[in-house]
């Protein structure tokens, strides 16, 4: 019994941990973040962003029932995870997109990625990821829908950053993903088979497959690009994968309710 006590009291300070560490949210472990244990906590990200979702879900049904259109209740929804995240996200993606973009050499492009202000390619990534999204749920537009496809993306989005972090190595000594350290096998296979589950769940087994290879894909090339232009990953690269990978479930989603 006292196991099992002391295994659901790992459990909650994981998924505290977990949501503290990419959304607002006042529920900070108190667990001590040393030694692994944001390494080891990283499998309860897919739950934290299935709390992300689930806030933009919330606010879509509101807004459409009080007569919005779908393409207002989308932007409302949008803003919503943002604000619950703290646009983290969205900030790693701009970061990601002015540092590879615009510097030419490895210290260029980290220094530039770790400069406050948004440049060009920042600006451009977050109007195409902002645009997509969007786009992708007024096309949606079904409340109930809108809600399986957001819960999903944030979900599954989520769910590859411990294997990016286990696979590919920081980029600098010091920061956020360095300072997180590498997440175990374990950590790694529950965030995925977490991550199937919301996909197969929400879109059905054909759609989630679909989208677990551009997932993979997408988290390859990336990796790629990263490990060869600044020698590995930073929190803003992680942020860009997350932001890509809700755009491609979003798309994905989108384009079952299109054809069906």
């Amino acid at each position: 019994m006292t196991a099992r006590v002391e295994l659901l009291k790992d459990v909650v300070a994981d998924l505290r941990m977990a949501a503290s560490f990419v959304t607002i949210l006042p529920v900070a472990s108190s667990k001590p973040a040393a030694d692994g244990a944001i390494a080891r906590a990283t499998w309860a990200l897919p739950v934290a962003g299935l709390l992300v979702g689930l806030a933009g879900a919330f606010v879509y049904n509101v807004a459409t029932r009080f007569g919005l259109t779908p393409n207002l209740a989308s932007l409302l929804a949008l803003a919503t995870t943002a604000l619950v995240t703290g646009a983290l996200h969205e900030d790693g993606l701009a970061d990601t997109a002015d540092g590879l973009g615009g510097g030419r050499t490895r210290e260029r492009k980290l220094e530039i990625m770790r400069d406050s202000r948004i440049g060009t390619y920042g600006v451009c990534a977050l109007i195409l990821s902002f645009g997509l999204r969007w786009s992708a749920l007024a096309a949606i537009a079904d409340p109930l829908l809108v809600a399986f496809a957001l819960c999903a993306a944030h979900t599954a989005a989520r769910a590859g950053v411990p294997a990016f972090m286990a696979l590919v190595p920081p980029a600098r000594h010091d920061g956020l993903s360095a300072s997180a350290g590498s997440p175990p096998g374990r950590s790694v296979a529950i965030a995925l088979a977490l991550g199937a589950l919301a996909l197969t769940l929400a879109l059905g087994p054909g759609k989630a497959l679909a989208g677990l290879i551009l997932l993979s894909l997408v988290g390859l090339l990336l990796a790629r690009i990263a490990v060869r232009q600044i020698g590995g990953q930073t929190g803003d690269i992680l942020g860009a994968f997350e932001q890509i990978g809700e755009i491609l479930i979003l798309l994905v989603a989108a384009s079952i309710r299109m054809g069906g």
